[in-house]
């Protein structure tokens, strides 16, 4: 991301709401509401442009030790004054990092979960970070049941692009795409373990 990307989503952060975060009731992102059955509750996990922190703390909250990695700053700042609120600050650890320059530097985890982003060209990286085991969990905007655009994956985009995995949950609907899926291997090279 460029310098621009970064203090055009420092601005959407602060001109947000996000203040008092610390007092509603966390909830799975969206997209995984459907699916949190699949999702484990114990282990590492690294949750890749994390915002301002709703899906690392809810993980950390259901058992899991979280890397949460946004390019924002700011994002960065709330999600560990929302992890510290809500009690959960020793499980998550927040770092500010452009993916454009592949995944922040972390030992292999047990689920990766990536919420509204996407980097076809990091799918190898994050099949790579994942345990024997492991579980991803991405949605997507898609075209299906929304618009077409440059940043909306293609009908059954997620399962071409994950498909050396094995799929638990695939659904597309509504401009959104979600899939669930857990790694098998066996795995494409730079595994950090």
């Amino acid at each position: 991301m460029s310098t621009d990307d970064q203090v055009r989503w420092d601005r959407r952060y602060l001109d947000g709401d996000h203040a008092g975060t610390e007092t509603i009731d966390l909830e799975p992102p969206a997209g995984f509401a459907a699916v949190v059955g699949l999702l484990p509750t114990a282990g590492t996990a690294l949750d890749l442009a994390c915002g301002a922190g709703g899906g690392a703390v809810w993980l950390a909250q259901r058992g899991l030790d979280v890397v949460g990695s946004d390019v924002s700053p700011v994002a960065i700042g709330l999600a560990r004054q929302l992890a510290s609120a809500r009690g959960v600050g020793s499980s998550c650890r927040f770092v500010v990092h452009d993916l454009d320059l592949g995944l922040p530097p972390t030992a292999s985890v047990d689920l990766i979960t990536c919420h509204l982003f996407s980097a076809p060209e990091l799918d190898e990286a994050i099949i790579g970070r994942l345990v024997l085991g492991g579980t991803l969990a991405i949605t997507v905007l898609s075209e299906v049941g929304g618009e077409a655009g440059p940043f909306r994956a293609r009908p059954a985009e997620l399962l071409d692009r994950f498909g050396s995995l094995d799929v638990l949950h695939h659904h597309e609907a509504d401009g959104r795409a979600t899939l669930v899926a857990v790694a098998t291997g066996p795995f494409p090279s730079g595994r950090l373990d």
